[in-house]
C-alpha cells in the first residue's frame, strides 16, 4: 500500500515531467512575427495616407485650373426686339466676355455667322467646343446657334487670350435682314437650334438664362429678366 506522502511525492514528480516551456528560437520567430505585421500595417498606413494626399493636390490643381479657363462678362447683355407676324419677341441677345486675368486661353470657334446678307444667323459648319444653352420657364434648349466679334485687341485666332474681349451674339430666331433692326426687324422661327414653331417665343416680362460652358472651366451663367414694355433695343444691364 501506497503512503499518502508517497503518494503525493508521485503525483508531483508526474506534474513536473509535464511542464513544458517556451525556448529562444520560438520567442525569436514570434518576434519576428509581430515585426513583420508591424511593418506591413505601417506601410498600408503610410501608403493610404501619400496617395490620399496625392488625390487632394490633384483636386486642387483641377479646381485651379477651372477657375483660370473661366470667362467674365464684360459690360451690359443687349436685347434685340422682333416682330413674329404681329408678336413682338426678343430674336436675339448680345453680350461682352473677356476670359479672367492670367486663364488658359478659351476656343470660341462660332457655330454661326451673320454676314447681314438674306437671313442670319449662317451655319458656318465648324463645330464649337464653347457651346451654350437658353433656358426659361418654358423650355430648355442645348447648343443654340451662337455668332462671334472680336473687339479691340484681336491676334488674328478664335482662342480667347488675355486681355481680348468678344461679343457673343445668341441667336433664338432667325432674322429677314431686308428690314433694319430699328425698323422692327421681321423674325421667324428657327427650323431646328434656336427657337422653333413647337418652342415659347421670349415676350415681355419673361425671365431667361444664357449658360455659356467652355470646354474646360467654369460657366458663366447669365440670367436677365425682360421689362414689361420692350424697345426695339433693350439693355438688361
Amino acid at each position: 500500500m501506497v503512503q499518502p506522502v508517497e503518494y503525493l511525492e508521485e503525483i508531483l514528480g508526474t506534474m513536473n515531467t509535464r511542464q513544458r516551456g517556451i525556448t529562444g528560437l520560438e520567442t525569436a520567430i514570434i518576434l519576428i512575427a509581430f515585426v513583420v505585421v508591424a511593418s506591413v500595417f505601417a506601410f498600408t498606413v503610410l501608403s493610404t495616407g501619400v496617395f490620399s494626399a496625392e488625390r487632394a493636390k490633384e483636386t486642387i490643381f483641377a479646381g485651379l485650373e477651372q477657375t483660370k479657363s473661366s470667362l467674365r462678362p464684360s459690360g451690359s447683355v443687349i436685347a434685340f426686339k422682333g416682330f413674329v407676324g404681329a408678336t413682338e419677341a426678343i430674336f436675339k441677345v448680345s453680350m461682352i466676355v473677356e476670359a479672367v486675368n492670367g486663364a488658359t486661353p478659351i476656343d470660341v470657334t462660332p457655330p454661326y455667322t451673320a454676314d447681314g446678307a438674306g437671313t442670319d444667323p449662317d451655319f458656318s459648319g465648324t463645330t464649337n467646343r464653347t457651346t451654350i444653352a437658353y433656358i426659361d420657364d418654358n423650355q430648355i434648349l442645348q447648343n443654340v446657334p451662337w455668332s462671334l466679334n472680336f473687339m479691340g485687341n484681336d491676334n488674328g485666332d478664335n482662342l480667347l487670350d488675355d486681355g481680348e474681349k468678344a461679343e457673343i451674339v445668341v441667336w433664338l430666331l432667325d432674322r429677314t435682314t431686308g428690314t433694319a433692326i430699328t425698323a422692327n426687324s421681321s423674325v421667324n422661327y428657327m427650323s431646328s437650334g434656336g427657337l422653333t414653331s413647337a418652342g415659347t417665343l421670349l415676350t415681355p416680362n419673361d425671365q431667361f438664362t444664357l449658360e455659356v460652358q467652355p470646354s474646360s472651366g467654369a460657366v458663366l451663367t447669365i440670367r436677365r429678366t425682360l421689362p414689361a414694355a420692350l424697345d426695339t433695343v433693350l439693355n438688361l444691364r
